[in-house]
């Protein structure tokens, strides 16, 4: 990144961005996340320096594992993937976008994961073009 934020603009900025992610360190132990009171994905407060796995089900985590283990080796970077899944009080479907990103120094090594979540369904609708303040 070039400059520096202050920490409150940091903050409100991870809370801010239109995405959920969380971020896990090299030995896979759970750093933290934002929006906590509204992702799609909860997760209690308690998990924060707890192992990974304990946040995925069970039906996934086969390939959790093997994603995480790929970026440890070098052989990915990124990981994409999608879900429909009933969000609100309709239970309306919405495709909801998961992908999982290295985190890595400027040498190349593996310091762990960042795994983002949006709900993409608005960003389907979208057509045609909408200039700004249009």
């Amino acid at each position: 990144m070039i400059g520096k934020l202050p920490n409150d603009v940091l903050n409100a900025l991870l809370e801010t961005i239109p995405l959920e992610f969380s971020v896990v360190d090299e030995n896979d132990k759970v750093l933290g996340w934002n929006k906590h009171k509204t992702r799609i994905f909860k997760r209690p407060v308690g998990v924060v320096g707890k192992d990974v796995r304990d946040c995925h089900p069970k039906k996934s985590l086969g390939k959790v594992e093997q994603i995480l283990k790929e970026m440890k080796e070098g052989k990915r970077d990124k990981a994409s993937f999608w879900i429909d899944l009933p969000v609100g009080e309709n239970k309306e479907k919405h495709k909801i976008l998961i992908q999982y990103f290295a985190l890595r120094d400027s040498d190349g090594k593996y310091l762990g994961c960042l795994e983002v979540t949006q709900d993409i369904a608005d960003i389907q609708k979208i057509r045609g073009e909408k200039r700004l303040l249009d």
